[in-house]
C-alpha cells in the first residue's frame, strides 16, 4: 500500500450551536445537505429563479415591495428566490441569523466594507491576507477617506492593540490566509470590543471553521471556491446577526454586485457535498504535504495542520478539518517556479482553488502580484512560493506529477 493511502479522511468534528431547523446532533455531512430546503417545498431540487422582475398588482403593491427589505417578489437586484434560498443555507451552516450572496468574494468584501465605514474612520487590516482585499482597503477607500493600519494577524493581540477607539470602525482578518495559510486566534479576535470584526474565512468553509461561534461579528467567504466547489460559479456570501446584514443588504442594493441566481443554484447543489468533498481533499492534502517535505527541491513546506508548523497547537483547536491547500517554498526560486509549472502534466495551472481540479499557482506572479516584492516578502511570499489547492484526482498520481515537476535544485 502506498504511502498516501495510509491517510484516512480526518474527522469532521461537530459543531457546538443549533442551525435553524438542523439540529446540533447532526454531523457536518448531514447539515450541508439538510441546510436551506425552506424555499423548496416538496422538491429535493431547488428551483431557478431565473426573472429579472416580477408583475406587480398596482400602484400601492409596487410602492410596497420597493420599500420592503429584501422582497422576494419584486427585482432580482433586491432579492431573488434561488438566491435566498442559498443565503438561507450558508447561514444556517455558519450558526449565522442572516446571510447575504454577491457577484464575488470581492463584492462582498467590498460592499461591507463601504456599507460599515465612511470617510474619517479607521480599519484594522491584517497584513498576511488576500492582495486584492488590501488593494482595496489601499486604493478606493484610501481615496474616500477611510484609512488603515496593517497589523501582524499571528501575533497574539496585535488587532487590539491597533483600534483606535472611536475612530476604528471594522477589523479585519483571513484565517487561514492566502496563501500560506497562516492562522488567527478566533478567540483573541472575537473578544475585542468596540469595532465590529470580520473574517474572510475562505480557506477553510464552514465545514472548517465557524468564526461566529467565536464572537466575531462577520464572516465572509469567496463562495466561488471549496463552497461551490466545481469551478462554475461565482459568488460572494457574507454572514452575520440580522441588523448588520440589513445595513449591508440596504448599501448592496446600490452598489449593484449583485449575485446571479445561476451561480447561486450552482453552489447552493455543490454546497451539497461540501463535507465529503473536503474530508477527502483534506486527507488527500495533507499527505501530499508531508510526502513533499523531503524532496530535495523543497525548502519548506506550509499548513497548519502538520505536525511541525508553528500554528499546529492552534490549528488542532480552531480548525474542524484541515484546508485543502498547502504552500511550497522551491529551493530554485522564481526559475524553480517557472520550471515546475512547465513540468506538469496532470495538475492544472490557475488561481482558484476548491474544485475538484488540483491547481497549483506562484503566489507571486498571480494573486498577490499587486505587492512590491518587499511586503510580497514580509508576509512570507518568497520567489519560489508555489500555492496548491488539491483537488479530487488520485493523491498517488497528483504525487506523481508533482515530485516529477518539480526541480531538484
Amino acid at each position: 500500500m502506498s504511502a498516501l493511502r495510509r491517510f484516512a479522511p480526518p474527522p469532521v468534528k461537530r459543531g457546538g450551536i443549533a442551525f435553524g431547523g438542523v439540529s446540533d446532533e447532526h454531523a457536518p455531512a448531514t447539515r450541508v445537505v439538510t441546510a436551506g430546503r425552506a424555499q423548496q417545498g416538496t422538491s429535493l431540487a431547488p428551483a431557478l429563479w431565473a426573472s429579472s422582475t416580477w408583475e406587480t398588482d398596482g400602484l400601492d403593491d409596487t410602492r410596497k415591495r420597493a420599500v420592503a427589505l429584501r422582497p422576494d417578489s419584486f427585482y432580482s437586484r433586491y432579492a431573488n428566490p434561488t438566491v435566498r434560498a442559498f443565503e438561507e443555507a450558508i447561514a444556517e451552516l455558519e450558526g449565522a441569523e442572516e446571510s447575504m450572496a454577491f457577484a464575488s468574494g470581492m463584492g462582498a468584501i467590498a460592499s461591507t466594507v463601504l456599507a460599515l465605514c465612511s470617510a474619517g474612520d479607521h480599519v484594522v487590516l491584517q497584513r498576511q491576507i488576500y492582495a486584492g482585499t488590501q488593494a482595496f482597503i489601499q486604493g478606493p477607500c484610501a481615496r474616500l477617506g477611510i484609512e488603515h493600519s496593517l497589523v501582524d494577524g499571528t501575533r497574539p493581540g496585535a488587532f487590539a492593540e491597533a483600534v483606535r477607539p472611536g475612530t476604528t470602525m471594522l477589523v479585519i482578518a483571513e484565517s487561514p490566509s492566502n496563501p500560506r495559510l497562516d492562522l488567527v486566534d478566533l478567540e483573541d479576535l472575537g473578544s475585542i470590543t468596540g469595532p465590529f470584526t470580520m473574517v474572510d474565512a475562505t480557506f477553510a468553509t464552514p465545514i472548517g471553521v465557524r468564526p461566529i461561534e467565536y464572537g466575531v461579528d462577520l464572516v465572509v467567504h469567496s463562495a466561488t471556491k471549496g463552497i461551490g466547489g466545481h469551478n462554475d460559479s461565482t459568488l460572494g456570501v457574507v454572514s452575520g446577526e440580522r441588523e448588520l446584514l440589513d445595513a449591508i443588504w440596504a448599501y448592496s442594493v446600490l452598489h449593484g454586485a449583485t449575485a446571479s441566481p445561476y451561480d447561486a443554484l450552482n453552489a447552493l447543489r455543490g454546497l451539497r457535498t461540501l463535507a465529503v468533498r473536503q474530508q477527502h481533499q483534506a486527507a488527500t492534502t495533507l499527505a501530499l504535504a508531508a510526502a513533499l517535505a523531503d524532496h530535495p527541491g523543497v525548502a519548506a513546506v506550509h499548513h497548519p495542520s502538520l505536525p511541525d508548523h508553528p500554528q499546529h497547537d492552534l490549528a488542532a483547536r480552531q480548525l474542524q478539518c484541515p484546508p485543502t491547500v498547502f504552500a511550497l517554498d522551491l529551493l530554485g526560486g522564481v526559475d524553480a517556479a517557472r520550471a515546475m509549472l512547465d513540468g506538469l502534466r496532470l495538475v492544472r495551472v490557475a488561481t482558484s482553488l476548491g474544485g475538484p481540479e488540483t491547481l497549483v499557482c506562484h503566489s507571486a506572479t498571480s494573486t498577490h502580484v499587486s505587492l512590491p516584492v518587499d511586503e510580497q516578502l514580509a508576509i512570507g511570499i518568497t520567489p519560489g512560493l508555489m500555492r496548491i489547492s488539491v483537488g479530487l484526482e488520485d493523491g498517488d498520481d497528483i504525487l506523481a506529477d508533482l515530485r516529477r515537476a518539480i526541480p531538484a535544485n
